[in-house]
């Protein structure tokens, strides 16, 4: 059992070494129930957040379209043929390069990663990225049960919005 007084600074450190391993940005969105995120966090440019939502890309991104319909994970140049809207060109235009998405748990609750940097992932890297949102996944698992101040306190990490998966 974890004791859930640790949950937000755990989830908190998990956070910041993603972001050490993706330099142009990342986004989680952790338990998606139905299409919405339990909770989303997000480290891309705002440049691109607003280019994504203004876009409406969130429909008919391929990635996020990926994620919750699979596990394991994909480079988003294999997507390219299913990018009928030019998401993955339009991240690129933005400075997202070397992308791949990550998925994990069932398809009631699935958490997905997009992640992104300026240098190709190294298979350690990606491995790494890989733990750390399964760990967040199983951490914050059961969050309808969790006190309100924790469930503020994993709210309240980094900037969340719709800002851009892919």
């Amino acid at each position: 059992m974890v004791d859930v007084s640790r949950i937000v600074q755990r989830v908190a450190a998990l956070l910041s070494e993603l972001a050490s391993n993706c330099d142009s940005g990342f986004a989680l969105a952790v338990h998606v129930r139905y299409t919405r995120p339990t909770l989303l966090y997000q480290t891309y440019a705002q440049t691109w957040g607003d280019h994504y939502s203004e876009n409406g890309y969130m429909m008919v991104d391929p990635t996020v379209h990926w994620g919750l319909a699979n596990v394991g994970s994909v480079d988003w140049h294999d997507l390219i043929s299913e990018d009928v809207a030019g998401v993955i060109q339009a991240a690129r235009n933005h400075g997202l390069n070397n992308g791949w998405t990550y998925a994990t748990g069932p398809a009631t609750s699935r958490s997905l990663g997009s992640v992104t940097s300026s240098v190709p992932f190294t298979t350690e890297m990606r491995g790494r990225c890989c733990a750390i949102i399964d760990e967040i996944h199983v951490l914050t698992d059961g969050f309808d049960q969790f006190p309100a101040h924790l469930q503020t306190g994993l709210r309240g990490l980094l900037q969340q919005g719709d800002h851009g998966a892919a």
